[in-house]
């Protein structure tokens, strides 16, 4: 398929640039793959569709807080610092976006906070925005650590044209959050309330955990019509044996194996053995799943509605068949559902 394919007409009135007030009330689109229908519920029907022994895939992914701004020495020029990815505990190294990025060259430094607490070195030029810093600082790594988190804010992406606001350090992430590496939140997940996981354990669904640390790459834009052209950036993933059992006995007993998000579809489809089967992982993905695709482990999918021509968007497009996802986006846009982050849900059956 081409990129050409993915495009539709979005209304910017759909984009979420708030939460619903309760995180399992958001909408619900149900689509049933064999039968083709379309349903609209809300997010806490979800337990009507699982039973005893299904299995739900969670991304216990943790976002940190990734964006800062500091000061140019000299110029005092205000710079957006978007923490990518450590490279160097021991030597304080970050892999980063500047913006604007056209003002920092090797050698300058960036001070941040009030009296300037923190100051970093650039020591290389990465891509047109992307900058490798030295972070300069005496205490211990935990310190340090602490530092950045006191003064970074929480990424919420670019659309979101509003100021950041204490809410969102807890709304921009899922209740199971649990292990820090992620600069976007696996958004599916942030529709499960405590009250709804519990009704559903309470059911007896299982729940396999598994990790895929979101980068800003997973947001990048497809820049070739030629869908077999596109590169992936690398996502760091963990899947560990306890995880491997209770969605391998899934598939193995015919249960409904629901993967919460294209990041939990991303990573168990990336450590897939010969036999059909999962197997544990601990290393990187850059798997770009787009139609056609022969899914291996999960049988059903929660997501988001995503934004056109996305990578996000291919993958739900591989896994509800093509056709049948742009009749409910056509109905998505006609119903008003809520669209990217901190929009609404999709369950594809």
């Amino acid at each position: 398929m081409k990129l050409s394919h993915f495009s539709f007409n979005l209304p910017d009135d759909l984009l979420a640039e708030y939460p619903p007030e309760n995180r399992d009330e958001a909408r619900l689109m149900v689509l049933n793959r064999e039968k083709q229908t379309i349903e609209h519920k809300h997010f806490k029907d979800l337990i009507d569709y699982f039973n005893e022994d299904d299995v739900m895939i969670l991304n216990n992914t943790k976002v940190f807080p990734a964006r800062l701004f500091g000061n140019k020495e000299k110029t005092g020029a205000r710079i957006e610092v978007f923490l990518l990815r450590e490279l160097s505990e021991e030597q304080r190294l970050w892999d980063v976006l500047v913006d604007p990025a056209r003002k920092i060259r090797i050698g300058n430094k960036l001070y941040f906070g009030d009296d300037d607490m923190l100051v970093a070195e650039v020591i290389d030029n990465t891509t047109s925005r992307g900058r490798t810093l030295r972070f300069l600082f005496d205490g211990s790594y935990k310190e340090f650590r602490n530092k950045l988190t006191e003064l970074g804010e929480t990424p919420l992406p670019k659309y979101i044209k509003r100021e950041v606001e204490p809410e969102d350090e807890e709304r921009y992430q899922t209740i199971f959050a649990k292990k820090e590496g992620a600069v976007a939140a696996p958004t599916a997940g942030m529709h499960f309330s405590k009250h709804l996981l519990k009704r559903l354990e309470i059911k007896g669904v299982k729940f396999a955990e598994v990790t895929l640390h979101v980068g800003l790459g997973t947001f990048n834009p497809v820049e070739v019509e030629d869908l077999s052209k596109h590169k992936m950036d690398s996502e760091e993933v963990t899947i560990d044996a306890h995880a491997v059992n209770i969605i391998n006995n899934g598939i193995k007993t015919r249960k409904r194996v629901c993967a919460v998000g294209t990041t939990s579809m991303r990573a168990i489809e990336s450590s897939v053995s010969s036999s059909g089967t999962l197997n544990e992982m601990d290393g990187w993905t850059n798997k770009f799943i787009f139609p056609p695709y022969e899914f291996s482990i999960a049988n059903c999918m929660i997501t988001n509605f995503h934004t056109p021509k996305s990578t996000l968007l291919m993958m739900a497009s591989a896994f509800a068949g093509h056709d049948f996802l742009k009749k409910a986006y056509d109905e998505a846009v006609k119903e008003k559902y809520k669209f990217y982050s901190y929009g609404d849900a999709m369950l594809i059956l």
